[in-house]
């Protein structure tokens, strides 16, 4: 009985093992296993934010395609305007799989890279990576397969065993199980053998975190999901194993390089590491250029494949241990018949010869449209990434941008650096150039479209041949184009006041007639009264023939200061032109006293302005009324800066303080001791030469610095100093010393300082000094409220300069800012968001699918109708008869007329040096602006800026009318698109739709 039981137990061991040894060879059972399971590990992509995904935590390849960060995205996106439209849903046996830490199976990329398509879906930018890869397994020259594998994984491409489970090479496994487990018994330890086939190597640097193996649990997890990815299109493995041998090749890392970066796949590194092209190298590698380059080509192979057990070592400082190693290999491949005896002593005795880096530098690839260029940087701030990693993710982008107007554009403006060309346009004469400076003037342009889903960029180029963005990333003194923004706010006004005043509001009427400065109101209330039915369409009109004086020979008291202003034309300073008039000729006098009244008018408007305080400086509630306004009206502007500083680092709050602040030695050096009390003479010496440019003598800065250090003026006094409003210096200075502090713990630490501020306005002592000061509070104050009302414009600075100067450009302006402007008054008074980048399709046919797309968002009405029409009508008058009459008929084809407007202006920037009456006494120039910023007929606006940098600018005296001859010169390719003729954008719907 036992010898029968112990017969059967023997022949029970003899055939499992014999299963055993017969599925080792054959994979049969697992095969089968394996691919039925491998067939419910399904996902699909459908409608909404999916709830069923599972996003890979981490892993090399992962990050770098951008899957590992899509909750990350998804969050971002949706703040800036983007909902996600379609996104994968795992199966349930997926979700399973996916639960236990497992890689989804299905077919990775081995190159990806971002596509920009522009608004007809043709490609505009594409960034392939790795760059230089075998297109697939028949392509990789024989020799180099057999190295590999002899290497790696020699049982890998066995054709007698088509169902192997590429995952594990046994014996291999086996043999490293048993050396780990007799390591945990050896005190001493010890190396154990590696167990990675191929399969398991390529899991490992794509999917494991850091793309290592830390421990057995992350081999399990290598092997298992290499296990199903190769059974995945059934049991037979011949065509993933050889996919495995395409895959490896084109996708092992190995280190990163100087102005490369990463370095992948066996292509991309013989080019960074030797300098070797792909194809010759792989003709040398078939024989096809002798011995002697077969050798090399041997040598360069094996090296990268042994160098990828170490790449950063082995590449670097480690050159002559790879050396040492290749050289066996050889003789191992040799011995093996792998490699013949004439290649073996001939590889042998050659030598790799790395890249000079000093001498060869990697230049990486730089997309020189500007278009690209501002598209790439949308897409990197909308994620939150660099430019290089998002030219490696898995992500296709459509833009609005049109590409063929796009390039038509672009080509244009640079050929506007030849002398013929620019001759045949008509660039030549007074106010414009002269033949030998053609090349040296700089030119940018943007075109954007009003569409049923908001503002598309049409165009955005120009021939600066730098990144830097002139339309979005500039701030520049763009002159009279200043003068829309000012007559913008005056329509405003009246408007307003037809809505208070009209319909025989009497009470308003006297009450508005009882301030003699507000002379817009006084107007507004004397015009309604004679004309109590008239509607806002009349009286907008007759606001526009309001007169100003273009006077030259009065002083104004601005910005803290006295300062004169002069009109373009001499020829102009004994005219009393009409609103209307001085807008069509761009007359500077008019417009800067138009701002005057603007600025009273605000002053009187603003509820709870300091003004009515100082009716009766003898009111007994006069001291009770002044702390309760102190409080409100210190908390109001108070709340104003802090959303200014908000989100921003001490040099942020910093550099965005002194972007506002005219910047002269006193007041620089006011603000700089009472923020920096602690600061030394020489410290303070080098901010001023910093911020101005002028190196001050020893006793000047030491004469600054006791002047202006603690204790030697209180708050208000420091504030009027720098012209800035005391609340907003104590709130930097606060900040400096609390980072972290809330908005309620400035409003609780301010309460002394918000009474100290407006407690000086009431004393009866010095009351000139008091005037003077208490007129410069009032303009800062007003033109905090008239800077939110241009910011609600579009207007892009977080602060401007309080000063009537501001009429004529001195706040500065973004020629895309000025367009966005004239949309809006396009549009009806309508502001709509400005898209650059319409659709985002991250990771395309794999299981992290997700596509955005903006969210379609009503326009704000910010201008009323009747305003935006009027000051269209305006606008048209400048072409018609104005400034910009050069364009008088550009737009016209077949009889179509495309009905064109818009404001000119020139910049012509410089740093002045003024005496105590106003007077300029001397400047140093730093460039010159033109810009024409206009709208062709009913859907299209931009803006076209002509710009000359640094001290080259001295040499120039074109006016705007230079950019509007520029874009006359535009209209024969521009027509064709404004009129339909040419190929249209596509769609909404259809552009969605279209799949990669």
């Amino acid at each position: 009985m036992r010898l029968r039981l112990w017969i059967l137990l023997t022949v029970a061991v003899l055939a499992l093992g014999w299963l055993i040894r017969d599925e080792m060879r054959s994979s049969f059972y697992q095969s089968q296993w394996f691919s039925r399971h491998a067939s419910t590990l399904t996902y699909n992509l459908e409608e909404g934010v999916s709830e069923r995904l599972r996003y890979p935590e981490f892993g090399p390849f992962n990050q770098r395609l951008g899957y590992s960060l899509l909750p990350d995205f998804i969050g971002r996106l949706q703040d800036q305007g983007f909902a996600v439209t379609h996104q994968v849903r795992f199966s349930d046996e997926l979700l399973a799989y996916a639960d236990k830490g497992l890689y989804p199976p299905y077919r990775e990329k081995t190159r990806s890279g971002l596509q920009v398509r522009d608004c007809k879906a043709d490609s505009i930018y594409q960034f392939r990576y790795p760059l230089r890869q075998y297109a697939s397994f028949d392509h990789i020259p024989p020799l180099l397969v057999s190295s590999l594998l002899f290497i790696e994984n020699r049982h890998l491409l066995n054709p007698d065993a088509p169902l192997a489970n590429p995952a594990v090479d046994w014996p291999r496994f086996l043999k490293a199980s048993l050396s780990l487990v007799s390591n945990r018994w050896d005190e001493n330890g010890g190396s154990s053998p590696g167990a990675s086939t191929l399969a398991t190597q390529i899991e490992k640097y794509r999917h494991s975190p850091e793309g290592r193996t830390h421990g057995p649990k992350d081999k399990l997890l290598q092997m298992g999901s290499a296990s199903f990815r190769a059974y995945l299109d059934g049991p037979n493995t011949e065509a993933a194993r050889q996919r495995l041998v395409l895959d490896y090749l084109n996708t092992v890392p190995l280190a990163a390089a100087p102005g490369h970066g990463e370095v992948i796949g066996l292509g991309d590194a013989l080019w960074v590491w030797y300098v070797e092209d792909f194809h010759r190298f792989n003709q040398n590698l078939r024989g096809d250029h002798g011995l002697q380059a077969q050798a090399l080509a041997l040598r360069q192979a094996l090296s990268m494949l042994i160098a990828q057990r170490r790449p950063s070592y082995y590449l670097l400082q480690g050159r002559e241990d790879m050396h040492e190693l290749v050289d066996s290999h050889i003789r191992l491949l040799a011995r093996e018949g792998i490699v013949d005896p004439q290649l073996r002593q001939a590889a042998l005795e050659t030598h790799v010869r790395f890249r000079d880096w000093s001498r060869q530098p990697v230049r990486p690839r730089v997309a020189a449209d500007k278009a690209v260029t501002v598209t790439r940087s949308r897409i990197a701030g909308l994620l939150g990434q660099t430019l290089y990693g998002i030219d490696r993710m898995d992500l296709q982008v459509d833009s609005s941008l049109h590409l063929e107007l796009q390039r038509a554009a672009s080509e244009y403006l640079e050929s506007l650096a030849d002398p013929e060309v620019a001759g045949r346009i008509g660039l030549f004469g007074e106010r414009l150039l002269s033949p030998e400076k053609v090349g040296e003037v700089r030119y940018s342009f943007t075109l954007m479209q009003r569409t049923p889903e908001g503002n598309q960029v049409r165009v955005q180029t120009d021939n600066t041949g730098l990144p830097f963005d002139l339309n979005e990333g500039s701030k520049l003194e763009l002159g009279s184009t200043a003068k829309l923004r000012v007559l913008v706010t005056y329509l405003e006004i009246i408007a307003e006041l037809y809505d208070q005043l009209s319909e025989g509001a009497t009470e308003a009427i006297q009450e508005a007639l009882s301030e003699p400065d507000d002379r817009i109101s006084v107007w507004a209330a004397t015009w309604l009264r004679a004309n109590p039915e008239a509607t806002l369409e009349q009286m907008l009109e007759a606001a526009l023939e309001r007169r100003y004086s273009a006077s030259p020979h009065e002083q104004f008291f601005t910005g803290g200061g006295v300062q004169r202003f002069s009109n373009f034309r001499n020829e102009d300073n004994g005219r009393n032109p009409t609103v209307r008039e001085a807008i069509r000729e761009s007359i500077n006098l008019p417009f800067v006293r138009l701002l005057r009244d603007i600025v009273r008018y605000t002053i009187h408007q603003t509820p709870g302005s300091s003004i009515q305080l100082l009716r009766d400086d003898r009111d007994p509630r006069r001291a009770q009324y002044l702390e309760q306004f102190a409080d409100r009206e210190g908390r109001t502007f108070l709340l104003r800066f802090w959303r200014k500083y908000s989100g921003k680092n001490e040099a942020e709050r910093m550099e965005t303080f002194l972007d506002g602040l005219r910047p002269t030695v006193t007041r620089l050096a006011a603000v700089y001791r009472y923020l920096y009390p602690e600061s030394t003479p020489e410290e303070l010496a080098e901010f001023l030469a910093r911020r101005t440019g002028e190196q001050l003598s020893e006793s000047r800065i030491n004469t600054l610095h006791r002047d202006y250090g603690p204790g030697r003026y209180n708050l208000p006094d420091q504030g009027y100093i720098a012209r800035v409003h005391p609340l907003e210096l104590w709130l930097l200075g606060y900040l400096r010393e609390n980072p972290e502090a809330q908005f309620l713990d400035a409003v609780e630490a301010s309460r002394a300082e918000r009474q100290e501020v407006y407690g000086w306005l009431f004393r009866t002592r010095h009351r000139g000094a008091r005037d003077v000061r208490i007129r410069t509070m009032l303009e800062v104050e007003a033109f905090l409220d008239i800077h939110r009302r241009w910011q609600r414009l579009g207007y892009p600075f977080e602060h401007m300069v309080p000063s009537l100067g501001s009429a004529l450009g001195s706040a500065g302006d973004r020629p895309a800012a000025l367009a966005e402007l004239m949309g809006i008054i396009n549009n009806e008074g309508l502001r709509y968001r400005t898209w650059r980048i319409n659709t985002l399709h991250f990771a395309g046919d794999t299981p992290y699918e997700t596509r955005f797309e903006r969210v379609v968002e009503p326009g704000q009405q910010v201008i009323p109708r009747t305003v935006a029409r009027v000051l269209r009508n305006v606008l048209a008058d400048v072409v018609e008869g104005g400034t910009a009459r050069r364009l008088q008929g550009a737009f016209v084809q077949e009889g179509q007329v495309v009905l064109t407007g818009g404001k000119t202006g020139t910049g012509d920037n410089r740093i002045h040096s003024m005496a105590a009456d106003g007077r300029s006494i001397g400047s140093q120039v730093m460039n010159r602006t033109a810009t024409f910023v206009f709208f062709l007929g009913d859907e299209h606006f931009g803006t076209l800026t002509a710009f000359v940098p640094g001290q080259a600018a001295e040499g120039f005296r074109f006016t705007s009318a230079l950019p509007v001859q520029v874009l006359r010169g535009m209209a024969p390719f521009l027509m064709p698109y404004l009129t339909g003729a040419e190929v249209q954008c596509l769609p909404r719907a259809d552009y969605s739709a279209l799949a990669p």
